[in-house]
Order: C-alpha cells, then structure tokens, then sequence
C-alpha cells in the first residue's frame, strides 16, 4: 500500500532509526572534528555515504541494525585511516585530496589556474570583494584550497608569505606574478 504498509514497519522506523542515529552522533563524536570540518572531495564522499548508509539502515528491512553500524563503524575507520595517512606521509596527502591552487599572484590573475579549476574571472574577483578589497593590485595572492574556499590574502598581510610556501606557483610572486 502506498499510504501506509503497517504499524510494525512505523515502529521499526522509530526504534532502528533512533538507536541508528544515535550511534552514527557517537561514531562521528570519537572520530573527531575533521569528519565535521570543511569538507575536501574525499571528507565529502565519505559524508554523503554516512548520510545514504543511515537512509539505509532507516528504511531497508533488509539490512539489519548490527549490519548498519558496522558499515558506518567502517566509514568512520576508513576516514580516520586516511586522516593518519595523510598526516603521517605528507606525499600520499595528493592521492586523497586536490592541493591548492594559487590564482592570483602579486596583483595578476593566472589564467592557466583558473581555467585548470574551471573557475571565471569573475568568481576570483567576487572572493576577492568577499573579503573587503576592491583593488587586485592591493592583493599579494588567491588561494583556491582544497576544500573549495578561497583565501585572499593582501599585501599589507602578506608578511614573509610563509603560509604559503606549499602551494605549486608560489614562486611567481618573486618574479611578477608571470603565468605558469
């Protein structure tokens, strides 16, 4: 029936929905914050299959509660694997996540980066406005993160640019912002 199967089906909703929530809470609490933080390509891959397996766990009678949390248990163990690799071998950082791409440097946009990241002129000066500046030439660099932010830092808050210094075209600024 459309409208409604049976009373059984409503109260296994509640009571495997509840118990299913209140673990995934539990799991992303000892996972820790990068689970919650902003999200790369592959902390939202991993969200969105938290999201579907709890949908799962929810409304499939064909997936038990212990089958569930196991699947969610291994989503938050796969996440915290990668998070400690990631952290341990800086270099296999690049097999989990995309690195930054600076797009503006000392004033210039560089138009190979913004075309490799499929972004417009005009996305990297509405960041740009963001933040409060309406001069490019006043801004020493754009960063597209990879969580898919922008960082904008201006000449009075360049400093040393030590913030900066694993970010590939970095070394344009030295030389005047030229294209890579």
């Amino acid at each position: 029936m459309v409208w409604f199967d049976s009373w059984a089906a409503v109260l296994r909703i509640l009571l495997v929905g509840a118990a299913s929530y209140t673990t995934l809470v539990l799991i992303l609490r000892l996972s820790g914050k990068r689970t919650l933080g902003q999200l790369n390509v592959f902390d939202f891959v991993v969200t969105v299959a938290l999201g579907s397996t709890l949908a799962t766990i929810f409304l499939s009678t064909d997936v038990s509660w212990s089958e569930g949390i196991t699947a969610l248990a291994l989503l938050a163990a796969l996440q915290l694997l990668v998070a400690w690799i990631s952290a341990r071998w800086p270099r296999m950082r690049g097999v989990f996540t995309a690195e930054p791409a600076l797009l503006l440097a000392g004033g210039r946009i560089r138009h190979e980066a913004l075309h490799r990241n499929r972004l417009t002129e005009s996305e990297l000066r509405q960041a740009v406005r963001m933040q409060g500046t309406g001069d490019l030439s006043q801004v020493e660099a754009v960063v597209l993160e990879t969580n898919g932010t922008f960082s904008v830092i201006t000449s009075s808050k360049y400093g040393d640019g030590s913030a900066l210094r694993d970010i590939r075209g970095i070394a344009d600024l030295e030389h005047g912002g030229r294209e890579d």
